[in-house]
């Protein structure tokens, strides 16, 4: 099936497709924030430049689009219907690059927790895994102290 856009328009849509700040990677860092969690954005220096990085604890979280990263089982993991050799292509490469990133940062004595674009509708399931994940927080003198 051939792609219903012209190149220029094509070329516009995916121009939009961000790679930090989207909406799911905002959603969990307000969740976070609100919890008591400090955090660093972007671990450059990771394999996988984690979005969201607690350097303290060793700890990484990566916010996934399920169409991008292929969510098993989600129905925003669907394949296109044009071009479809060059989105297999495409996609399973990403998981790949996904599989070979959390390995490393396992090998480097890291743990990493995976967010869902589609696990951001429900903000109290997402904020237990998330609580489960990091610890809890505490206030100690009148300040947060994680831990």
């Amino acid at each position: 099936m051939a792609d219903t856009l012209t190149p220029s328009q094509r070329s516009e849509r995916m121009s939009r497709v961000r790679a930090r700040d989207t909406r799911p990677e905002l959603a969990v860092r307000r969740v976070l924030h609100r919890s008591g969690y400090r955090y660093r954005l972007q671990g450059k220096d990771l394999p996988g430049r984690p979005d969201i990085v607690f350097r303290c604890r060793k700890k990484a979280i990566f916010v996934h689009g399920c169409f991008w990263h292929r969510h098993p089982g989600c129905a925003l993991a669907r394949m296109p219907k044009s071009r479809v050799e060059f989105w297999v292509t495409k996609l399973e490469g990403n998981r790949d690059r996904d599989l070979r990133n959390q390995a490393a940062l396992i090998a480097m004595g890291w743990e990493f927790l995976v967010i869902w674009e589609c696990e951001i509708g429900n903000t109290g399931a997402m904020e237990e895994k998330l609580r489960q994940f990091l610890g809890s927080t505490r206030e100690v003198g009148g300040r947060v102290q994680v831990g």
